[in-house]
């Protein structure tokens, strides 16, 4: 079976190491916060905080703490919160050792697009070109397909991008509810299939040919 979103997190989550400052990307990637257990790690959203705790209860609710998607957040012992432009010098200046971030496509090269849909989806790239430009590891969190309103499905994982980019050869690792890749100079490695998921499967969902 696939992995839910909450899994993928929770897979994504493996990825942390103590001492690492991680920023995660709007949808899925908030999820991650979720499952960071006792490793120290300080999640950092570009709205201005860093130190950033698990989703809060219905108790814990904070009006005013909200990360980058607007979604009601909690703090850590020691965060911080600042303006947007610390947070930027963060990400620009090299400071952040991980970004965990959606797409909306990928290409078998690494290129990123993640920003906007023409003519339907136009939100404007946030903090996307300046995280995939300034974070050394770029992971991408996100379903395999695109599933439309009339039961069909569009490709994510391409041999390039049809959609305007993000970054070109920016991502490292592709995390969706199949399976875990690596973007190698020999194309897209598979590391890992989630439970129930076989190689042939995996290969029918994605644009480009998979590497063993």
């Amino acid at each position: 079976m696939p992995w839910t979103q909450e899994q993928m997190a929770a897979r994504a989550a493996e990825e942390l190491q103590d001492g690492f400052y991680v920023n995660l990307g709007i949808g899925i990637p908030t999820l991650v916060a979720n499952y960071t257990g006792h490793k120290e790690v300080w999640l950092q959203s570009e709205n201005g905080m860093l130190g950033i705790g698990p989703f809060p209860t219905e108790s814990e609710v904070d009006a005013d703490l909200i990360n980058a998607g607007k979604q009601t957040v909690t703090t850590i012992k020691g965060s911080s919160i600042f303006g947007s432009h610390d947070s930027f010098a963060m990400i620009r200046g090299g400071k952040i050792n991980l970004s965990i971030l959606g797409a909306l496509q990928v290409s078998e090269k690494g290129d990123l697009a993640n920003w906007m849909i023409p003519g339907k989806m136009v939100k404007g790239m946030g903090g996307a070109m300046d995280l995939v430009a300034g974070v050394p590891r770029v992971i991408v969190l996100m379903e395999h397909v695109a599933k439309k309103k009339d039961g069909t499905e569009d490709l994510k994982i391409l041999p390039d991008c049809t959609l305007p980019l993000t970054g070109k050869a920016v991502v490292d690792r592709i995390i969706t509810d199949l399976a875990v890749m690596d973007v190698t100079p020999q194309g897209l490695k598979v590391v890992e299939l989630a439970p129930g998921v076989e190689f042939e499967f995996l290969q029918s969902k994605t644009g480009v040919k998979l590497v063993r």
